[in-house]
């Protein structure tokens, strides 16, 4: 038997164990009488076995009672069944919804709006392409190689969420075959793009990515996600999702370049996602394709630390000043509050 909260699922065995009751008729008697091992017997009276319509031929038989009642009972039974279990999920996945921004999810149009927590919990299967959200803690459904500030329970729903969007969106974009060699050797033209404002740069970032087999999304920011950008694989292309709106642009291109730094490194593909050794690779690895290493050093150790010397040091490099800004901030070399007038913002369009 199997309840829920609307329903109380009794399988046909019950109703054959009262009849035996009724007969003082013992379950191996039964057995024999029906020409069915006691196992079946006992399956059957507890609802684990099917009763099939030549079951209950042999019951009208021994029992008297018609097959096409038996038959009745248990096509019943197997639609409470299914109900009593849907709505026992459907339950359990609304108290999973309450871990995942639902009411900003909806604001942006990524769900429809509602107050309604079962409603939520069937919106939101659609949304994710599930028939359970209970799922979402399946790995194979979570390999995401992100970069963000935090890790909570809350924030792990959220990007799963933020990714689901990244991944919708994606399937818009159409790309050429994944190549990464090809994404290696464009990496220079994209970082000279540090110079470009968004509404010029934003186009040729997306258009070069994509024939790279690279979709680029930019999604707005969830709050209590923590996330700067997401990368994964869908098909036969890869998703690189970043946070757009209000942004200083040194994190914008590091948060760019960390994400296909996972492409580059071969982490996207991990069975268990990145770990923090992959995660400092990605930071290195975006710190030194947008600021040479060995440069970055020289330029440190001369100690000119001065807005001039910033903006002389950048225009050698071909990037931005405000890049140069953010990684002497990032290693400790300034204060966090020094030369961020050097830092433009962008505002990129969604």
């Amino acid at each position: 038997m199997v309840r829920s909260r609307t329903f109380v699922a009794t399988p046909p065995g019950v109703t054959i164990k009262e009849q035996l009751n009724d007969r003082g008729m013992s379950q191996k008697e039964f057995a024999v009488r029906m020409n069915l091992s006691e196992k079946h017997v006992s399956k059957l009276v507890n609802g684990e076995v099917q009763l099939t319509p030549e079951v209950a031929v042999r019951l009208e038989t021994v029992l008297g009672v018609p097959a096409q009642y038996w038959n009745n009972l248990e096509a019943i039974y197997r639609e409470k069944l299914i109900k009593a279990r849907e709505e026992n999920e459907m339950e359990a996945d609304a108290e999973l919804a309450k871990l995942l921004p639902y009411s900003e999810m909806a604001k942006f149009g990524w769900v429809p709006e509602t107050k309604d927590a079962l409603q939520k919990a069937r919106y939101l299967r659609k949304y994710f392409e599930v028939v359970g959200l209970s799922l979402l803690e399946n790995a194979q459904l979570t390999k995401i190689a992100c970069r963000r500030l935090a890790l909570t329970e809350k924030s792990d729903f959220a990007l799963m969420a933020w990714a689901q969007e990244a991944k919708i969106k994606a399937r818009e974009i159409k790309t050429g075959p994944i190549d990464v060699n090809r994404l290696v050797s464009i990496l220079p033209s994209i970082r000279k793009m540090t110079l470009m404002s968004p509404e010029d740069f934003c186009p040729e970032i997306r258009a070069s990515l994509a024939e790279c087999g690279v979709a680029l999304v930019f999604l707005p920011h969830l709050k209590g996600s923590f996330l700067q950008g997401a990368t994964f694989l869908d098909g036969n292309k890869y998703v690189v999702g970043l946070t757009a709106g209000g942004k200083d642009a040194d994190k914008f291109w590091f948060s760019l370049f960390h994400e296909l730094a996972h492409i580059v490194l071969g982490h996207v593909e991990c069975e268990d996602g990145t770990s923090e050794d992959d995660e400092r690779a990605a930071d290195l690895w975006s710190g030194d394709v947008l600021i040479e290493r060995d440069a970055f050093k020289t330029f440190r150790d001369n100690g000119d630390y001065s807005e001039a010397g910033i903006i002389k040091f950048a225009k050698e490099q071909g990037i931005a000043p405000g890049i140069v800004v953010g990684r002497m901030q990032r290693e400790g070399v300034i204060k966090y509050s020094m030369h961020n007038e050097l830092k433009e913002k962008y505002e990129i369009v969604v």
